[in-house]
């Protein structure tokens, strides 16, 4: 938290530059460093008032549509209709379901693989879930890897000697009438944990566990003796291109890795392999924040979901000994084409991000405030200004996304003791708020962290440990009153 002092003079900054917090966003100079400082001393020393652009979450961007297609619209200042055919084209290219080699010119499929399409994931552009039979993995992934081992070049993950870094559970027959074994499968049971507030109100908290069954049968391997596994739902789509633009001397100066502030936040900044530069850059997409741009993170997917050889990776996903996978019939081209690829990459980078709903509410306003006073917003940062970017339409947007885009420490809780680059494995990368309140409405539910085991937005809270312990316990020790107005103004977002 800021002292008193640094309050005052934030304060009074805003006094000199602009004469009165509310002329900060009447003026709007997006492009002045001065504005951003004086729209954070206001939202720091005045959160009880009143933004007037607070309902434009991705700043000109924003889009306003509460329906099941909230999150799958273009961004709301693209006015060019070329650009407007480009992002259709790569809508469709998201929602398209492909095929084994050798069945129609959609082919590529496989060998093993998650999904058929992007949208079969990310549903209506929207947020995963975990399966509801605990079985039948649709929306949501396991990572898996050699427990402990950091790959000597890039410095991410080592996979399984015969089953990568992903499990794969299904497989294709292919042109020659061959069945591709899947990798396994996972089943996912919950144990209940009761707990209680102090003004008396119960709360119960699911816990899951994780087992894989091996297709050791299948693909004529062994089971590996041990290993990582780490649960992941899929993520919402809008305003990923807002994120992209951030710039990297803001995450930087956010980062307080030694907590040198003394608030007991201590984020840091994820180091991670850009494979079109063979370097290491600024992770910003991803759980763990793994990826360091769209495009990268589009490839991997491609890949890692869909068995589809891109740029990025060339070659498909047979690990070790899967010798039926390894002798499937090959395109001779990259089944993700370079133009296919740029076009995904366009349309996830400019799906507009929907505006605020209910913001002048009593109850939201109150919420807000106690977001911020018990130091929610010390990860979930509220504004931001984003950069120069290639697509023109994201570049230097007054955004309020809710996040640092930072590693934190969570805790054991939420701990899947996996690492990923230079996040451990008690770390996350901090997720963006904006259009929480509208996943209920695109897809029916309301399942939240990385793996969904969250039944809404108060489990989720009570889940928050290690640098966010000091949060929960202050939410905790609220009136069930105020607790009440943090989760209408999460809604609200």
């Amino acid at each position: 938290m800021f002292s008193y002092f640094k309050k005052l003079i934030l304060v009074m900054l805003t006094s000199l530059l602009i004469g009165a917090c509310s002329q900060i966003f009447k003026e709007k100079d997006k492009n002045s460093p001065t504005t951003e400082w004086a729209v954070l001393a206001y939202y720091l020393t005045n959160t009880n008032q009143d933004d007037p652009r607070e309902a434009y979450s991705g700043g000109d961007t924003t889009t306003f549509d509460t329906t099941v297609n909230a999150f799958d619209l273009i961004a709301n200042n693209v006015d060019d209709i070329e650009r407007l055919v480009r992002f259709d084209n790569g809508n469709a290219n998201f929602n398209l379901n492909w095929v084994p080699v050798g069945s129609t010119a959609l082919q590529g499929l496989g060998p093993t693989f998650n999904s058929t399409s992007c949208n079969g994931c990310h549903v209506r552009d929207g947020r995963g879930k975990p399966p509801d039979d605990g079985t039948n993995l649709t929306t949501m992934l396991i990572r898996i890897g050699k427990t402990g081992e950091i790959h000597p070049v890039t410095g991410g993950n080592v996979g399984l000697d015969n089953f990568g870094t992903q499990l794969n559970p299904r497989g294709i027959i292919d042109n020659n009438g061959n069945t591709i074994p899947g990798e396994g499968s996972v089943h996912i049971t919950y144990q209940e944990i009761a707990g209680i507030f102090p003004d008396g109100e119960t709360y119960s908290l699911r816990k899951p566990t994780y087992t894989i069954t091996w297709n050791t049968g299948g693909l004529g391997v062994a089971a590996p003796a041990s290993f990582e596994l780490s649960p992941r739902t899929a993520p919402i789509i809008p305003g990923l291109g807002l994120l992209e633009a951030i710039p990297e001397s803001k995450l930087m100066e956010w980062a307080d890795p030694n907590d040198f502030n003394g608030d007991g936040v201590s984020g840091k900044i994820n180091l991670v392999w850009d494979r079109a530069t063979s370097s290491s850059k600024i992770g910003r997409f991803g759980w763990k924040a793994g990826q360091p741009n769209l495009r990268q993170q589009n490839a991997e997917a491609f890949l890692g979901d869909m068995g589809l050889t891109n740029p990025f990776f060339p070659t498909n996903d047979c690990p070790g000994l899967q010798t039926d996978c390894a002798s499937s019939p090959v395109l001779s081209e990259l089944e993700v084409s370079e133009v296919r690829l740029g076009f995904v990459s366009f349309y996830t980078s400019l799906v507009g991000v929907p505006g605020r709903r209910g913001w002048k509410l009593d109850t939201v306003k109150k919420g807000k405030v106690s977001f911020h006073e018990i130091g929610c917003a010390n990860c979930h940062k509220p504004y931001v200004i984003t950069g120069e970017h290639a697509n023109k339409e994201i570049s230097n947007q007054d955004i309020r996304p809710y996040t640092d885009l930072l590693l934190h420490d969570m805790g054991e809780g939420l701990a899947d003791n996996r690492g990923e680059f230079l996040a451990n494995g008690r770390e996350w990368r901090t997720p963006p708020l904006w259009a929480l309140g509208l996943i209920k409405q695109v897809n029916q539910h309301e399942f939240f962290l990385h793996d969904g085991r969250a039944r809404g937005y108060q489990e989720a809270i009570l889940w928050h440990g290690g640098e966010a312990e000091s949060a929960k316990q202050k939410f905790m020790q609220m009136p069930k009153e105020d607790r009440a107005n943090i989760i209408q103004f999460l809604r609200s977002l």
